[in-house]
């Protein structure tokens, strides 16, 4: 799946969900609150939200959030997904996946992986998985199919 072919009512579905899961958002330390969606091979939605933690390195990503709510329901393959997070001075930075939750997506998205951001007003610049990761580590290096 491209974002090309992504239609109009499930990149909506991804928004609503992703914003949803934003305002839901455990984050008292950053105050960064930020919320994921992933569209499964199946067509459902998963959620996530961060959820921070004192000690720093133990808070959960939203992308990790709503990735294990996707394997959760049964599934290990991504079509596409939305982060929902409100960078920068007057929001002028877009939020995409941080490194480590770029390699989470790879365990579980092809490198044309649609990656679309958004913060709580609009839309925003999408990208591939693999414009994010590029020559990424996946399972095919191990000679496993995810």
């Amino acid at each position: 799946m491209t974002i090309q072919t992504l239609t109009e009512s499930q990149q909506q579905a991804l928004l609503s969900a992703a914003r949803a899961a934003q305002r839901q958002a455990y984050a008292p330390y950053s105050r960064y609150p930020v919320g994921a969606a992933v569209l499964d091979d199946l067509g459902r939605i998963h959620a996530g939200c961060n959820v921070e933690n004192a000690a720093y390195p133990e808070g959960v990503c939203a992308e990790a959030s709503a990735l294990s709510a996707m394997v959760l329901a049964g599934s290990t393959r991504a079509r596409a997904v939305l982060v929902v997070g409100n960078g920068g001075k007057n929001h002028s930075a877009w939020t995409t996946p941080c490194g480590g939750c770029r390699q989470k997506l790879r365990e579980f998205g092809a490198p044309d992986l649609p990656i679309l951001c958004a913060n709580d007003e609009t839309t925003g610049p999408s990208y591939t998985l693999v414009q994010l990761l590029p020559e990424g580590f996946g399972p095919d290096h191990l000679g496993a199919q995810a």
